[in-house]
């Protein structure tokens, strides 16, 4: 194949072409290698996503301990709740807890 028969064909003009020369160049460092490139954009969309995640989990903690707190408004709720979690108690009085071990050997 001579040169002058490589230069004739379609997929030699187009390779050669100056838009196509400046263009792919182009087109690759900004995908890749540019502050703003794809890369950067999926890594952006990713921890969007999981901020995200994150917002709808606090908010259904949220409303779990707004519920909580109505709850608590009964003065026997309350009383009940300080007891279970903080293991608080009347003068007089004592508390023990039992513990089963629920692993089988």
């Amino acid at each position: 194949m001579s040169l002058k028969n490589l230069k004739q064909k379609k997929t030699f003009k187009i390779l050669t072409n100056v838009f196509v020369l400046i263009l792919v160049p182009f087109i690759i460092w900004m995908l890749f290698f540019d502050d703003n490139s794809y890369l950067v954009h999926q890594k952006f969309n990713r921890e969007i996503k999981d901020l995200e995640n994150t917002i709808s989990f606090y908010k259904s903690k949220i409303e779990e301990d707004k519920a909580t707190i109505k709850k608590l408004e009964d003065s026997l709720q309350l009383e009940r709740f300080a007891r279970e979690k903080y293991l608080m108690k009347k003068e007089n009085e004592d508390i023990y807890i039992i513990e089963f071990d629920t692993i089988k050997n």
